[in-house]
């Protein structure tokens, strides 16, 4: 590119932030981000995790990316909060509100003695919030890590793309911000709010046979996709009101699945977006109300479902549709079944009762963790949902006697010496009298696996 196309190219593109201007931009806007830190207490270790946050009101609630907490932990393993402001070594402590089933941030909020110190992000988002341009240049601030007191750091790219994942979605030359902190433009304004990172495909080459395989670079550390303002602005009063995020609404569809081309054409579809109901789940708002499997959704409450590319987005897009309603509300599904359509009105229920939420016992002698058995058990392991009983072996500790014997992480327990478990609580009592018993040489499980069932001897001496 000769001297003249690439000075055109850059006056197109626009002049970037002025040196004048960013150090007085940068001062005041990393006061809208902190660094969290708690710890998640296992059956064998207690393990720290640092995750990156947004300041969002002037209670010092912060919000933080869905990635922040293992999907697998529950509210009572989290513990001891803390957050760190960017550059500091001196923490605060902070409490864990929970996390919101429509956008999947978690909250949390910072001890009243260092609220006067953050800024919330609104006071940067613009009077009129507008989508960024292609080309335009946006910045954001990292973070580094813990050993170097969180130094920020200042992160500059150009909007290379912008899609709807469903959520509006910039995507920038290179990163952009840390994941969960804010993006801003020239003006200081704020325009959007880190993702977590996309990983890069690269492909590696032997010296021998020029052949390799694809490998996938993932930076945990910064981002340079970020969901545009108009996208977390409007959601930032989700706050949680206990730590299960209650009330979640229920529709009950299960293995959504974007409507095939080939089959759209077919029916005459091919202009409009469809989901397909793999199963309608047992007792659900959505059998109650009549749907079926196979049944092709088309819209909801008179609104056709947006073309969405790829294909596969418009799952997403649906079960936020359901995500940001409350139970008890009705949502009016147009619904193709075979050549006929027709109108579902679904009053959503609440969820049931969640894994997350389920009462659990350690036992250390045995080496495991049992778990109630819930809806989403049934759910998977296609039995019905009334009547089942037993309970799950969350965790199995390595070489612990249950993992000798050959029990695994998720398996169900059904009896414990011939004796059928017909609630957690029965579990939990004939587990506590064998821990108990110190003379116990071993007992009998006899445990569910996908299709099959097995018989394990736990020898306990």
């Amino acid at each position: 590119m000769n001297k003249l196309r690439l000075l055109a190219l850059l006056l197109a593109i626009g002049p970037a932030v002025r040196a004048a201007d960013l150090p007085a931009l940068w001062a005041e806007r990393v006061k809208s981000v902190v660094a969290v830190e708690y710890y998640t207490e296992t059956e064998t270790e207690r393990r720290p995790t640092v995750s990156y946050g947004t300041v969002i009101d002037r209670e010092g609630t912060i919000i933080l990316p869905p990635v922040a907490v293992n999907s697998r932990m529950t509210p009572t393993q989290l513990k001891d909060f803390k957050i760190y402001r960017p550059g500091s070594a001196v923490s605060v402590p902070a409490v864990y509100l929970g996390q919101d089933a429509l956008t999947g941030w978690h909250f949390v909020r910072a001890a009243e003695a260092v609220r006067a110190d953050l800024i919330p992000i609104t006071v940067y988002a613009a009077k009129s919030v507008t989508e960024p341009a292609l080309a335009e240049e946006v910045w954001g601030i990292g973070l580094r890590n813990r050993d170097e007191d969180f130094a920020p750091y200042l992160l500059v790219s150009r909007v290379a793309l912008i899609q709807s994942l469903p959520q509006r979605t910039a995507i920038a030359l290179q990163e952009v911000a840390g994941p969960g902190l804010p993006v801003f433009n020239r003006a200081g304004e704020f325009i959007g709010l880190a993702a977590s990172s996309f990983g890069q495909s690269f492909v590696q080459f032997t010296r021998m046979d020029r052949s390799g395989s694809p490998v996938i670079l993932v930076n945990v550390e910064e981002s340079s996709a970020f969901q545009l303002a108009a996208e977390v602005l409007p959601h930032l009063g989700r706050v949680p009101g206990n730590v299960f995020g209650r009330p979640l609404a229920w529709l009950g569809a299960s293995g959504l699945q974007p409507l095939d081309p080939d089959v759209a054409k077919f029916l005459h579809l091919e202009n409009q977006s469809g989901v397909v109901v793999s199963e309608v789940l047992e007792g659900s708002p959505a059998e109650k109300a009549g749907m079926k499997a196979r049944d092709i959704l088309l819209a909801i409450d008179g609104a056709p479902l947006p073309r969405l590319k790829p294909d596969h987005v418009v799952v997403g897009y649906l079960e936020r549709e359901v995500a940001r309603r409350v139970p008890g509300r009705t949502m009016a599904f147009t619904v193709l079944r075979g050549e006929t359509r027709l109108e579902l009105p679904v009053v959503l229920g609440d969820e049931p009762r969640l894994m997350s939420e389920a009462d659990r016992k350690y036992f250390d002698r045995i080496g495991l963790t049992t778990r109630e058995f819930v809806y989403g058990d049934a759910v998977a392991l296609r039995v019905k949902t009334g009547s089942s009983t037993g309970v799950i072996a969350h965790f199995v500790k390595p070489n612990g006697p249950a993992a000798i014997a050959g029990l695994r992480t998720d398996d169900w327990i059904k009896e414990i010496d011939g004796v059928e478990l017909k609630t957690f609580a029965a579990a939990a009592q004939k587990l506590d009298e064998i821990e108990a018993d110190a003379q116990r040489a071993e007992f009998v499980l006899l445990v569910g696996r996908g299709n099959e069932t097995a018989v394990l001897r736990v020898k306990l001496k």
